[in-house]
């Protein structure tokens, strides 16, 4: 099942699998260079952003999920939101409760158990996106959620790699970039070590 995931897909990044994609493309809507702006800092982008993630949520988790109405205060919260859930990404998150957020549980027609979002506006996205981190922890697919090495970049990328060792969304551009940086360090401090010893 093709699913379009609209922040990450403007940096050309492959999606996270199942519902873990919606936190993947939550974290991607921070605006990064030329790429395009934060979809959070304006209330059009992000009501925009809000209907096609909801709807690409849907998708993938096969409900009739209808987005809530964001307010101008819910974007608020969803960027303060996004930057507790990014700490979380990179280690830094702090311990504590996540808020006055819900979720509800229901049965699918599979019979299966799962958590669905409750509550409007932001807190219906905050329901999500604490559940879908809540499986992925479960699922052991949390740990490849990451964030791209390059401080230029900073996207949220889903690592592939058979030992869970990458560190660059890409590694032809962001790696590239990072490891000619390295090696002109080296070179100058080489050079550097050479002159003192003159």
């Amino acid at each position: 099942m093709s699913v379009t995931w609209f922040a990450s897909q403007r940096y050309r990044l492959a999606p996270a699998p199942g519902g873990l994609g919606l936190v993947q493309d939550f974290l991607n809507t921070v605006g990064i260079g030329d790429y395009g702006p934060d979809l959070l800092a304006d209330p059009e982008m992000a009501r925009d952003w809000a209907v096609r993630a909801a709807h690409a949520w849907s998708t993938v988790r096969g409900v009739d999920a209808q987005p809530p109405p964001l307010s101008d205060s819910d974007t608020a919260k969803l960027h303060a939101l996004r930057g507790t859930i990014a700490k979380l990404v990179a280690g830094e998150a702090t311990p504590g409760r996540v808020g006055s957020v819900t979720a509800s549980f229901a049965v699918a027609d599979t019979g299966d158990v799962r958590l669905e979002p409750a509550g409007g506006g932001w807190r219906w996205f905050a329901s999500a996106l604490w559940a879908e981190i809540l499986l992925s922890q479960q699922d052991g697919t949390w740990r490849r959620i990451k964030r791209c090495h390059n401080h230029a970049c900073a996207s949220t990328f889903y690592d592939r790699s058979k030992n869970n060792s990458g560190v660059w969304h890409d590694v032809k551009t962001c790696g590239n970039v990072a490891n000619l940086r390295a090696s002109r360090a080296r070179r100058r401090e080489r050079e550097e070590a050479k002159n003192s010893d003159i």
